[in-house]
């Protein structure tokens, strides 16, 4: 596959001028030159697919950059397909910019300027100057905008919420070095051999639902056994 500059940034969804921003700051290495065109192959494809997932997390393109250091320049197309499939099935909703009526038909309810200040002070929305609201994550609107309709003090989410972010923050931290420690680093050591590349694209792809399935289970389990420790026991049945 070779592709001119408008040809790759049709095939990625950018445009012309970002390739060649992100050439320009060494996110991509330079094309081949066959006369005095540039041509870009499957390796140039996929390079400039992973720094777009690297942006929906988040990074700065200082954070690309440091990142994409570490991934040798000559790497293969499969290969950078490889690290985009390691991170885009953990990749959380795109934030979206809604009207107040769109936001009601995503939430399911009519959210009034009370609940979305306490969605906005949980950091599930934001309130924009041009009165349209971004949702951060898109997926969480419904739950998050029933859990702050609840009768509760908004210290008592708050609370909650931060403390299940500093835990999943943590819990994530050590499965994902767990994960780069058994499977992808020997992937590694043992020179990248191509018939393991699809078996590890695969894993990484099935890996989201089933450890989402398992923590809410394990959390499950987690709070009926503090709640049958919370219970005094009397010896009576």
């Amino acid at each position: 596959m070779e592709l001119t500059v408008d040809e790759l940034a049709a095939r990625a969804g950018v445009t012309v001028r970002t390739v060649r921003y992100y050439a320009g700051r060494g996110l991509l290495p330079p094309p081949r030159l066959r006369g005095r065109t540039g041509l870009y192959g499957p390796e140039h494809l996929a390079r400039l697919e992973l720094v777009r997932e690297l942006q929906s997390l988040g990074l700065t393109l200082a954070a690309i950059e440091r990142h994409l250091e570490r991934i040798p320049e000559d790497a293969t197309a499969e290969d950078l397909a490889l690290q985009r499939a390691l991170l885009s099935p953990w990749t959380p909703d795109r934030p979206e910019d809604l009207d107040r009526h769109e936001l009601d038909r995503r939430a399911g309810r009519h959210l009034g300027d009370e609940t979305i200040k306490r969605l906005a002070a949980l950091g599930v929305v934001e309130e924009l100057p041009d009165g349209r609201i971004r949702v951060v994550s898109p997926g969480l609107l419904r739950v998050s905008a029933e859990l702050a309709e609840l009768p509760l003090p908004l210290e008592t989410l708050l609370t909650s919420h931060e403390a299940v972010q500093r835990h999943t923050t943590a819990l994530a931290e050590e499965l994902q070095r767990n994960f780069q420690e058994t499977v992808v680093r020997p992937y590694r050591e043992r020179g990248r051999p191509p018939q393991e590349r699809e078996m590890l694209i695969e894993v990484a792809n099935r890996l989201k639902p089933l450890m989402i399935q398992s923590l809410v289970n394990s959390f499950q389990q987690a709070v009926d056994r503090v709640i049958r420790r919370s219970v005094p026991d009397d010896g009576n049945a």
